[in-house]
């Protein structure tokens, strides 16, 4: 009984040591991993800014040009609509006048 008294705290000592090295080790390998992300994001944040403003272009021409055509779109339904009605008009007065 003596053994384990003298003996269990001496391996529980041990391995709270290698505990705490192994948590040290992940913590430096974590910090290491969040430098090499933040590097990362930086670049892209950079590349980003770049792109920015093209993009920005791209999206008003695109606005404009979607106006543009909604617009032509329009206008030839509403030719369209009222050449169907002319033709529909002109058969009901012809069928009127028989």
């Amino acid at each position: 009984m003596e053994f384990l008294t003298t003996f269990l705290p001496i391996v529980i000592y041990f391995l709270l040591i290698i505990l705490i090295i192994i948590g040290i080790v992940l913590g430096i390998k974590v910090i290491i991993t969040i430098d090499k992300v933040e590097k990362s994001v930086d670049v892209v944040n950079e590349k980003i800014a770049k792109i920015s403003p093209v993009l920005d272009t791209l999206g008003a021409v695109s606005d404009k040009v979607s106006t543009v055509i909604a617009t032509v779109i329009s206008t030839l339904e509403n030719l369209i609509m009222r050449l169907f009605m002319k033709n529909k008009n002109k058969e009901m007065e012809s069928e009127e006048d028989e």
